[in-house]
Order: C-alpha cells, then sequence, then structure tokens
C-alpha cells in the first residue's frame, strides 16, 4: 500500500514522468513501483544507509528486486546533500523517509522543500510521507504550511497502511503546475497493483474532518 501510493499519485499526476528520484527507500519498494510506468527512462535512489540496501536485496527480494534494473542507479549517500547539489534535474521527486529524528531531520524542513523546487524542473512535483493524524497532527500541520510557502498546488492525501501506527497514514503532494485531482482519465494506464486504481487516486484526497484541518493551519 505505502510504496504504492507514494510512487502511483504524483507519476500519473505528471503527463510525461522521465527521470525520478528518491529519497531513502533503499527497500526498493517505491523504486519497484515507479518502473512499472514506461515513460520512466530514469530513477535515481539515494539511501544513507547502504546495509538497508544490502540485506533488502539479500532477504527481500520481491521488494529490492527493481534496484537492480538498468535504468536505476543506487546512490549511498546523503539525500539532503544530493537535492542541494541538483538543479532542473528532475520530473518527479519521491521522499520516502522515516519520522524526524536522527539524519531524516533535515528531510522535513523548508530548506529541504526549497531544494526540492530547485532540483525539479518547471513542472516538476514531489511527494513525501508526512506520518500519521493520530499521533503527529503538529508535524503534518508544519509540512504543509512550509510545503504551501514553496509550491502552488499542495495537497495532503491518505492510505491505509495496517503496519504503520493507527493504520491511517498521510503524504504531502507539492507542485509546480499538475493538480493531483485533474488528471484525465487517459492518463491512467494499466499497470499491476494490489492497493492503487484511478478510482482511489481521487478518493485519497478525500479528508478525514480532523485531518482536512491540519491544511488549512
Amino acid at each position: 500500500v505505502y510504496h504504492e501510493m507514494v510512487a502511483h499519485v504524483p507519476l500519473f499526476t505528471h503527463p510525461n514522468p522521465k527521470s525520478v528520484l528518491v529519497v531513502g527507500g533503499g527497500d526498493g519498494g517505491v523504486i519497484r513501483e515507479v518502473l512499472k510506468h514506461p515513460s520512466v527512462e530514469k530513477a535515481v535512489l539515494v539511501e544513507i544507509d547502504g546495509k538497508v540496501i544490502e540485506y533488502s536485496k539479500k532477504y527481500l527480494p520481491n521488494i529490492a528486486g527493481g534496484l537492480d534494473d538498468a535504468r536505476v542507479e543506487v546512490i549511498v549517500g546523503d539525500g539532503f546533500m544530493h537535492i542541494a547539489e541538483a538543479e532542473n534535474e528532475y520530473d518527479v521527486i519521491m521522499v520516502d523517509s522515516t519520522e524526524p529524528v536522527g539524519p531524516a531531520v533535515n528531510l522535513f524542513t523548508k530548506g529541504f522543500y526549497s531544494g526540492i523546487s530547485k532540483a525539479l524542473k518547471e513542472d516538476g512535483i514531489f511527494v513525501a510521507q508526512s506520518d500519521n493524524p493520530w499521533f503527529t497532527p503538529d508535524l503534518i500541520r508544519d509540512v504543509q504550511r512550509d510545503v504551501k510557502e514553496i509550491f502552488p498546488i499542495t495537497k495532503l492525501y491518505i492510505a491505509n497502511v495496517p503496519t504503520y501506527p493507527s493504520g491511517l497514514w498521510t503524504f504531502t503532494i507539492g507542485s509546480k503546475k499538475h493538480d493531483p485531482l485533474a488528471v484525465a482519465p487517459e492518463r491512467f494506464h494499466e499497470i499491476d497493483t494490489k492497493y492503487y486504481t484511478p478510482e482511489l487516486h481521487t478518493a485519497a484526497f478525500a479528508l478525514p474532518k480532523f485531518v482536512k484541518d491540519l491544511t488549512n493551519g
């Protein structure tokens, strides 16, 4: 569920995503979903912990298998620094981070979101997991506020992820041009998923009242 919702919402929103960056996500799950889109020519994964990649390939081949695809470049390094050094390079950037603890703290800052905007092309899109609304409402409110100051189109969407705390998870999407709720029906091509559907793409943006309130801060 998580990997599909991180990848397919922005990739179907963008009309022709060719270059994709995934920050974090060393298990390879998001990359696996990214590679289902035939328009993608290059996918870069930047993971700070090389052991995550190593053990995922060894013990989770069904998830990490895509990391060996010819279209994928794997970089063991700091995603914050990679973003800071990139400019007008990516169509879509996905941030598959842990909670804002340790090195991941930098991935929840306004400076990082500004760097993402610079690293994206003129019609680029980014998405980041933004935790769960039951236990971390202030985090979601802060992320929404900061992203809105940088991206003209900023929205929150949700998914049911049973293995995550509370089961309800949020994702923040920031777009320079393309509205995720204005995707033409013909954009949706057939892909192999277990959770994501074109109908769910739209439904994910229908928020419970207490979650919607977090986007108004």
